[in-house]
């Protein structure tokens, strides 16, 4: 299972993992011993607290999956930060995502071969919980992205 973490990124340490009815929810935990500040860009080695951000992902042998990841929280030491403290961030999701970057990608392959309300109906059965709403944000942003 391991090897399937840090296929989603490097510095993730597979922590364990349950079956819940159709769904696979598997914990991780950052591996970082410091964490760059996105505001000012100065390193960090005082974590202030932890907290869980849950991420649905591409599926595992039928199965949805749900990422729960134990997210550190950061102090910045630099006193001139408009920011007093950070949440460290992976390349896997964009920040305040639900879904990973490989799961949007699959979201948008789906919908654009078929109709919104045909691609929620399969989507929510095989992949991952999903409205129409999710999908048209999507494809919004794929056309923005050019």
């Amino acid at each position: 299972m391991q090897d399937l973490v840090t296929e989603l990124e490097k510095e993730l340490r597979y922590i364990r993992h349950e079956i819940e009815g159709n769904r696979i929810v598997i914990r991780v935990e950052s591996s970082r011993e410091n964490a760059m500040c996105p505001y000012c860009g100065v390193e960090s080695r005082k974590v202030h607290s932890q907290y869980e951000r849950k991420l649905q992902d591409l599926p595992i042998s039928g199965k949805k999956v749900r990422i729960v990841l134990r997210n550190k929280k950061y102090f910045c030491g630099n006193e001139r930060c408009s920011h007093k403290t950070f949440g460290e961030r992976f390349e896997f999701y964009e920040r305040q995502a639900t879904k990973t970057k490989r799961l949007q990608e699959e979201i948008e392959r789906v919908s654009l071969a078929q109709s919104s309300i045909s691609a929620v109906r399969y989507l929510r059965g095989s992949v991952a919980e999903v409205g129409k709403s999710t999908i048209c944000t999507l494809i919004k942003k794929r056309r923005t992205r050019g």
